[in-house]
């Protein structure tokens, strides 16, 4: 067997384009590597422990709909701490129709800003539902407060 000799004809325009495709293939294979590996500065942020507050300092109300009638519960915080609660744009209608609004408002107040926390808040028996319903608004207050709150 002798050994035949081939000669491969390359056209000059097929070498083009073959070298214009292969660089262009690394090209998009480098730019994928690079945007989906993690990068160090980010990594190391994450690390970082941050100093945070647990409230935005502000004021902050919910509106409660007593029949056709609203109040806002207003919650004023600082950076960490509850600083006050109070019922605002109480009518006369108001507390004449719910005479247990305002001093049910008055307990909750103290036991949150003495604790400030919800939790273990305890509601006389006579003004229960009112104080729930009281809480509630105090809790979005305080979600508003955090911004922990969704836009639905």
């Amino acid at each position: 067997m002798a050994k035949k000799t081939r000669i491969v004809v390359l056209k000059k325009r097929e070498l083009i384009y073959t070298g214009i495709f292969a660089a262009l293939a690394i090209a998009l294979i480098v730019l994928l590597v690079f945007m989906f590996l993690p990068r160090e500065e980010a990594s190391s942020r994450k690390q970082t422990p941050i100093t945070s507050t647990r409230y935005v300092p502000g004021v902050y109300t919910t509106p409660v709909t007593l029949g056709d009638q609203a109040v806002d519960v207003e919650v004023t915080v600082d950076a960490d701490h509850i600083n006050g609660i109070r019922l605002v744009n109480l009518s006369e209608t108001v507390t004449t129709m719910f005479p247990l609004m305002e001093p049910a408002m008055e307990s909750l107040a103290a036991q949150i800003c003495e604790s400030q926390s919800l939790d273990g808040i305890t509601c006389d028996s006579g003004s229960q539902y009112t104080s729930q319903v009281l809480l509630k608004a105090v809790q979005e207050a305080l979600a508003k407060a955090e911004g922990t709150v969704s836009t639905q």
